[in-house]
């Protein structure tokens, strides 16, 4: 963005994005219209041939530094080309079905050298699962308070003890980071970020099912898991700094998921009215419908600024974190909305498992939970509106 042209997209952007529009029309749509309607993931050898395919045009990972592997682009190019990878059935949790990469947890990037070239790089390289684990089931919005995971130090090592709750792939990745608290009066001072590899002994996870089909959740257990010094991540005591900053900075990526969904189903929406009769006259010409096809496009115009403007500012180094909760606010919930109108407008078709949409109305309910609820959104919003 410039002060004179606003957001114009580069014309190396909007090339890539026309790429990612194109794979996923072309490739992810017809092999996910092959699937379970509720698959959490394409099959493995059109995954591998995809991913192949992205790796050779420089498509993989493109939102990782360049250094180990990735894209090296900012976070608003990413929400640009992640609205795109969202447009397909699994696209809400799975955007693009990972064939462009399955990224580290960033909070890796604060490590040693050493840290980031075996994790991230080995991540980047290999489309490793990984998990990121700070909700409890004390809560998950307050991690200062809520964080009750103990890592007590003994010698070169530390000992965990404590469960981890909603922590997705944590079943199946090869390594993922957990918080604990290192020092039980120090507040979130006390906190801090380590690295847990699979097959830790004294660390299980036990998948469960929700509304959401990618993805699984997790419940996971720490029973004297023992964790070398070595992988700990950042110094002692500063692990919610960082987890919190990550956690801001993901929610414009989030967002722009949000809204391609949306945009997905608003243009089914539109395509449906057209060709769609009633009583001699297309849906298309009947106000009530053209109504809720106008406020889905002016809530996700709305949506999309919010969040380019905010992914803007995080790439320009300015404080975005208001505009991180505007925009994951304000996204998640109009998700609802234009996806609740693409099923009423799609009528029974709308909730039939031959259609993306029963899938992304489902999964829809859970953005106004996941990376922090609305209400404390709107606390975090009021605050900065209140000092």
């Amino acid at each position: 963005m410039d002060s004179e042209n606003g957001f114009a997209l580069s014309p190396e952007l909007q090339s890539l994005r026309d790429q990612v529009r194109k794979i996923i029309r072309d490739e992810i749509i017809p092999i996910e219209a092959k699937c379970d309607p509720d698959a959490a993931e394409i099959p493995e050898e059109d995954y591998w041939r995809l991913a192949k395919k992205a790796q050779a045009a420089g498509m993989w990972c493109m939102g990782s530094p360049i250094e180990y592997g990735g894209g090296g682009l900012g976070t608003f190019d990413m929400c640009v080309l992640m609205e795109e990878m969202a447009q397909h059935r699994m696209g809400l949790y799975n955007p693009g079905c990972g064939v462009f990469g399955r990224t580290p947890p960033p909070v890796i990037y604060s490590g040693t050298e050493e840290q980031k070239r075996t994790y991230a790089g080995g991540t980047i390289k290999n489309a490793w699962y990984t998990f990121f684990a700070v909700t409890e089931p004390s809560g998950g919005s307050d991690p200062a308070g809520a964080i009750q995971c103990r890592a007590v130090r003994q010698g070169d090592t530390y000992v965990l003890n404590g469960t981890k709750i909603f922590i997705s792939h944590a079943h199946e990745a090869e390594w993922g980071v957990v918080f604990a608290r290192t020092d039980a009066k120090a507040g979130r001072k006390g906190i801090t970020c380590f690295i847990i590899k699979k097959g830790a002994p004294g660390f299980t996870a036990r998948p469960f099912k929700t509304l959401r089909t990618s993805a699984l959740p997790n419940e996971v257990h720490f029973e004297d898991c023992i964790v070398p010094i070595e992988q700990r991540v950042g110094p002692e005591g500063e692990g919610l700094n960082l987890a919190l900053d990550l956690l801001s900075r993901l929610r414009f990526p989030y967002s722009a998921c949000n809204v391609g969904v949306g945009v997905a189903a608003l243009k089914m929406s539109i395509n449906h009215a057209k060709q769609r009769s009633t009583f001699g006259e297309l849906l298309s010409k009947r106000q009530a419908i053209q109504w809720m096809l106008a406020d889905s496009e002016v809530e996700l115009r709305a949506a999309r600024w919010l969040t380019w403007e905010g992914a803007w500012k995080a790439d320009r180094g300015e404080d975005f974190r208001t505009e991180a909760s505007i925009a994951k606010l304000y996204s998640s919930e109009v998700l609802g909305r234009v996806v609740d109108r693409a099923v009423q407008i799609h009528g029974g078709y709308g909730v039939s498992k031959e259609f993306p949409i029963e899938r992304w109305y489902r999964e829809a309910r859970i953005r106004r939970i996941g990376e922090g609820p609305s209400e404390v959104h709107r606390m975090v919003i009021a605050r900065s509106l209140l000092r």
